[in-house]
């Protein structure tokens, strides 16, 4: 009587890393499963820091436009608000046009660096509360071409991104504001 041959996926190895009929593992000694989770933590790094990376150009918001008549246009960005590119004493910032602020507020940190002189301490009233902070009198603030001498800075805005400023009426109201779908655009009063 000849015995009927045993199929080899019954063969059972106690070995770690050893699955039946795995060549890898049995040269590597189950170094290959080592690596598995390490080259998935990997991997969605990766795909995570392409999505930043698209996202950031994707949001960043749409460039001032000048016309010919030297108005501004700014385009809404994608999360709503109008973003603007200018100077606070020459140093470059991202301004979030807001008409219900009164000054332009900036961070401590971007005064520092802008090396921004003390100011007057004061306590901003926001629609989140009082907030301490200090107001520097006689800087320039420009807007595309856009140049205003002598306007007073808050300095005290939290929360944002230090080369995030808020653009508000010390500056907004030397223009006529108006709103047009999704498009701002300040002309000169």
């Amino acid at each position: 009587m000849v015995a009927a041959p045993q199929p080899r996926d019954r063969h059972i190895c106690r070995q770690p890393g050893h699955f039946m009929g795995n060549k890898s593992a049995e040269k590597t000694g189950g170094a290959g499963l080592a690596w598995g989770p390490l080259a998935i933590v990997l991997f969605w790094l990766a795909v995570m820091g392409v999505l930043y990376a698209v996202m950031s150009q994707v949001l960043k918001p749409p460039p001032l436009v000048v016309s010919a008549t030297g108005e501004l246009s700014i385009s809404r960005a994608r999360d709503g608000h109008f973003y603007a590119q200018g100077q606070i004493e020459g140093k470059a910032v991202t301004f979030l046009v807001d008409t219900g602020a009164s000054l332009v507020v900036v961070s401590e940190a971007f005064a520092r660096d802008a090396g921004l002189a003390t100011g007057v301490p004061t306590t901003f009233r926001t629609a989140n509360g009082e907030l301490q902070g200090r107001i520097v009198p006689g800087l320039t603030v420009s807007v595309g071409p856009a140049r205003i001498s002598g306007l007073r800075v808050g300095v005290g805005l939290v929360g944002t991104d230090p080369s995030v400023a808020l653009l508000g009426q010390s500056f907004l109201s030397r223009f006529e504001v108006l709103l047009s779908g999704d498009t701002m655009t300040l002309r000169a009063k």
